[in-house]
């Protein structure tokens, strides 16, 4: 007989998400080669989900001060001043410290690039505010997860997945690296998925780990986009009852999907289910 390791952990988990799509107008060029300042739709609401974890017991060694919250938001990135903004928000509303707050990033690219340097740019005058609303979300969503949170067991378990291909390619005409698929290159393929089930075997979340940039939608694009996370999610969730999916970035440097850097949307849900199953 096969032996598979599942590893668990016993906690206190609860997990919350709410739309932090941001409004059309605002400022959105992510890429150099884009024609537009701004998305003109949405192809898939962007969201900030949130997990808590903390002791299985209050008895337990630290109790309060072990709890972490995990935000994952559905953006590239914010810098330093914009992400203190997110995490002191949850920190004032839930009384917790900076360091028992992970703030993560699904990483799209579609997703327009929310910094306070942009304010001056066209729609960058609607920055502040999203990021306030974006800031006071997350609080929000923590705080109901921490008064929602019950016992619960992670299992863990790996698989593999080739969307990832190595993207650095060398041009010897021009004689440098392009960012396109290399068919010679090697990629990591592990996909590390963490289920959470209630005492009643009800799954309440999933955590997926692997490492592939959100790049099937480049410059092309004008619509509001998750990228692949979303439609992986989507199939995950769809599987699990509607328990919130968190897909957590891997360290992705050269990696990107094979088909990529396209303007259709179509393609990035197809990337999406094939991580998803």
């Amino acid at each position: 007989m096969p032996h598979v390791d599942s590893p668990q952990s016993q906690i206190r988990f609860s997990a919350s998400r709410a739309d932090i799509t941001p409004p059309l107008g605002i400022y959105w060029r992510m890429w150099g080669a884009a024609t537009h300042d701004h998305a003109i739709g949405v192809h898939r609401p962007l969201t900030a989900t949130v997990a808590v974890f903390e002791p299985n017991s209050p008895s337990d060694s630290g109790g309060e001060k072990d709890r972490l919250a995990l935000v994952s938001l559905d953006h590239c990135l914010l810098g330093k001043d914009e992400a203190e903004l997110v995490i002191s928000a949850i920190c004032q509303r839930c009384s917790i410290s900076p360091s028992q707050v992970l703030l993560t990033f699904t990483h799209t690219h579609s997703a327009g690039l929310m910094s306070l340097d942009r304010v001056g740019l066209p729609g960058g005058e609607l920055i502040p505010d999203y990021l306030q609303k974006v800031a006071k979300t997350c609080a929000e969503l923590v705080a109901s997860a921490i008064v929602n949170a019950e016992p619960a067991v992670i299992t863990y378990g790996t698989g593999r997945c080739d969307l990832a291909q190595h993207r650095d390619f060398w041009d010897e005409e021009n004689e440098l690296f392009v960012c396109g698929y290399n068919p010679q290159g090697k990629s990591d393929d592990t996909v590390v998925v963490a289920r959470i089930t209630n005492t009643a075997g009800k799954v309440c979340g999933t955590l997926v780990n692997y490492a592939c940039h959100p790049t099937t939608l480049a410059w092309e694009n004008r619509l509001v986009s998750t990228d692949f996370p979303g439609a992986m999610r989507e199939v995950l969730e769809g599987a699990t009852g509607g328990a919130p999916c968190i897909f957590l970035q891997g360290a992705s440097g050269e990696l990107g999907p094979k088909e990529g850097y396209v303007g259709d949307v179509a393609v990035a849900d197809k990337n999406g289910r094939q991580l998803g199953h």
